[in-house]
C-alpha cells in the first residue's frame, strides 16, 4: 500500500474513538461491581477495541474499488451467517432471553452477525443506488421506482432473518439505514412522500394492533418483546416484573442529577448496566454534565463523518456515510431514549460505549470505511490542509 495514504490517516476520527474507548472501560469497570460474574469485562472490552484497531488498519488497505468489488460478496456472507444462525444447534447458537441471535465460539465469546450485517448491507447499498444511477441516463418514476424495488429487496432478505430471531431493535436500524439511504439517493420526491406516508401509517397501525390485536403482533415479534412495551408505558407499576430494569434504569440516571455521584459511587444496580444500560452508569455518576459531554461527543462523531463524505464529494462514499450516520444515529437516540423511559426498551446497544465485542467491532468497522474514505482528502477537522 502506498505510504501516502498511512500520512492521510484520520487521526481525529481515531482520537474519537479512544476517548469512546475510554469512557467506555471506566463506565464497565464501574458497574461490574454489581454483577454476578467473576469476568473483568473492563479489560476484555479493551481487548475488544485492540481487535478493533487491527479491523482498522485491514480496511484502510483496501481503497474504495476494491471494497465496491467486496460489497456483494460481503453482502452475500452476511445473509449465510444469518440463515446459518437460524438452522444451528443450540450448543452453538444458544436462545438468551428468547432470541437467537448469537453464535457461541469456545475460547473466543459470542457473536453477533447482524452487527456486522448492518455494515455489510450499507455497502451493498451504496454500490446498488450508485450503479443504477450511473446507468440511467435520464430520470423518470418507473426507473425511481425500479431502484426502490431493489433497495428494498435487498435489505428486506436480512431483515426477514433479524425478525425471525425475534431481534426487533435491530430490525429497526436495518430499516433506518435503508431509509437514510433512500432519501439521499435521488429518488423522485412524490416517491418520496409516499414513503412517508406509508411509514406513518404503518407506526399508526402497529399501534393499533398494540391496542386491540396484540396477538397478531406475536408473529413477528416473541413475548418477551411485547412484555418490554407494557413495562414502558408503566414501569413503576411493573417494577417488580418485567418493568424491574427500566424502573432501576430511571431512578439512576435521575439520582445522579446535575455532577453526578462520583467514580464507582453508584448505588442503584440497574441489571446489566455494563451492557445496554451503560448509560445509566454514565448518568448516576456523573450526572447531567457527563452525560451532556457523552452526547456532545456522539453529535461531534456524527459532524466528523458529515464534514468527511461531503469532502468527497464521489456519491458512493456519500451514500456510505448516510448509511453510517442513520445507524448511528438511530443506536445513539434510541438507546439513551429507553434508559430514560422516552422509548420502549430494545436491547439496542449505545455505540463503542455498551459492552460486547460485536457491537464495538461493527462500530468501528463501519468508522473505518469512514476513514478510508478521509484518506481520499486533504482537510482534518482540528488540523489544517496539507
Amino acid at each position: 500500500m502506498e505510504t501516502s495514504k498511512w500520512k492521510k490517516f484520520d487521526l481525529d476520527l481515531m482520537f474519537l474513538v479512544f476517548v469512546f474507548m475510554i469512557i467506555s472501560c471506566v463506565s464497565i469497570y464501574s458497574a461490574q461491581k454489581y454483577l454476578p460474574y467473576e469476568d473483568n469485562f473492563a479489560m476484555k472490552q479493551s481487548i475488544w477495541f485492540i481487535g478493533g484497531a487491527l479491523l482498522t488498519s485491514i480496511v484502510y488497505y483496501f481503497d474504495f474499488e476494491q471494497l465496491r468489488r467486496l460489497s456483494p460478496y460481503l453482502y452475500g456472507f452476511g445473509v449465510l451467517l444469518l440463515a446459518f444462525l437460524m438452522v444451528a444447534p443450540s450448543s452453538i447458537a444458544p436462545i438468551i432471553k428468547g432470541t437467537k441471535a448469537w453464535f457461541s465460539i469456545p475460547g473466543f465469546g459470542s457473536l453477533q452477525p447482524s452487527e456486522f450485517m448492518k455494515v455489510f448491507l450499507i455497502l451493498f447499498l451504496a454500490h446498488v443506488i450508485s450503479r443504477h444511477n450511473e446507468k440511467v441516463e435520464e430520470r423518470s418514476l418507473s426507473s425511481d421506482s425500479f431502484l426502490l424495488i431493489k433497495v428494498v429487496t435487498v435489505t428486506f432478505i436480512p431483515l426477514a432473518f433479524i425478525l425471525k430471531q425475534p431481534d426487533a431493535g435491530t430490525g429497526m436500524v436495518i430499516m433506518c439505514i435503508m431509509i437514510g439511504m433512500i432519501f439521499i439517493s435521488g429518488i423522485n420526491k412524490y416517491i418520496l412522500l409516499l414513503l412517508s406516508f406509508l411509514g406513518v401509517s404503518s407506526i399508526a397501525s402497529l399501534v393499533w394492533l398494540f391496542m386491540y390485536r396484540p396477538g397478531v403482533l406475536l408473529s413477528f415479534m416473541g413475548q418477551y418483546q411485547l412484555d418490554r412495551i407494557y413495562s414502558w408505558l408503566d414501569p413503576f407499576g411493573n417494577g417488580q416484573g418485567i418493568g424491574y430494569q427500566l424502573r432501576l434504569s430511571i431512578l439512576a440516571s435521575g439520582s445522579g442529577k446535575m455532577t453526578g455521584k462520583g467514580f464507582n459511587d453508584g448505588q442503584v444496580a440497574v441489571p446489566e448496566a455494563h451492557s445496554d444500560f451503560i448509560f445509566t452508569v454514565i448518568g448516576e455518576e456523573f450526572g447531567f454534565i457527563g452525560s451532556s459531554i457523552v452526547l456532545c461527543l456522539y453529535f461531534v462523531l456524527i459532524y466528523k463523518i458529515i464534514t468527511i463524505v461531503l469532502r468527497n464529494k464521489g456519491q458512493y462514499e456519500i451514500l456510505i456515510g448516510a448509511g453510517v450516520i442513520s445507524m448511528l444515529t438511530f443506536h445513539i437516540f434510541e438507546n439513551v431514549g429507553m434508559v430514560i423511559g422516552l422509548v420502549p426498551i430494545t436491547g439496542i446497544p449505545l455505540p463503542m460505549l455498551s459492552y460486547g465485542g460485536s457491537s464495538v467491532l461493527g462500530t468501528i468497522f463501519a468508522l473505518s470505511i469512514i476513514n478510508n474514505v478521509s484518506a481520499t482528502t486533504n482537510v482534518y477537522m482540528f488540523g489544517s490542509k496539507e
